[in-house]
C-alpha cells in the first residue's frame, strides 16, 4: 500500500537580519530570500553563491511566479533588519538564504523550516538561527 504524503511547507514568521561586522568598515552585504514554490525549481536550484548571484537574473526571469525573492542591502555594523515576507510565504516547498559576503562556494541555507529566523552577518559569512 502506497501512501500518499503532502511536502511540508515553511512556517517562516520573521526573518531579522543584523550586520555584526565592524561599524567602522565600508561593508554593505546583499541578502537573498528565496521562496521556491514549485519541486522543478527547487531542483533546478543554485547550490552555491557563485551560482546564484551570477546567473541570478536568467533564473529569477525563468522561474517567474514559481518563486518570491527578497533582496536585503545590510550596511555593516547595522543592528537588525525585519524583511517583510510574501503572503504566501507558508506555501513554499523550499525557502533558501544567500549572502553576498558568505564564501563563493558556500550552499543556500535552507530556512524553511525555521520559524522566527535570526541571519546574521560576520567576518566569516552568515549565521541562521531561530528565535524563541
Amino acid at each position: 500500500m502506497l501512501l500518499a504524503s503532502n511536502p511540508s511547507f515553511g512556517e517562516i514568521d520573521s526573518i531579522h537580519i543584523s550586520s555584526r561586522l565592524d561599524p567602522n568598515a565600508i561593508t554593505i552585504t546583499q541578502v537573498d530570500i528565496i521562496f521556491v514554490y514549485s519541486q522543478a525549481i527547487v531542483d533546478l536550484f543554485p547550490a552555491t553563491k557563485t551560482n546564484w548571484y551570477s546567473k541570478q537574473r536568467r533564473f529569477i526571469a525563468d522561474a517567474g511566479k514559481e518563486i518570491d525573492l527578497i533582496s536585503i542591502f545590510i550596511p555593516q555594523g547595522f543592528d537588525s533588519e525585519t524583511a517583510s515576507l510574501p503572503q504566501r510565504k507558508n506555501e513554499a516547498l523550499k525557502v533558501y538564504a544567500f549572502a553576498q559576503h558568505d564564501d563563493s562556494e558556500a550552499p543556500p541555507s535552507d530556512i524553511t523550516n525555521l520559524e522566527n529566523i535570526l541571519i546574521e552577518i560576520d567576518e566569516f559569512g552568515i549565521l541562521v538561527s531561530s528565535q524563541n
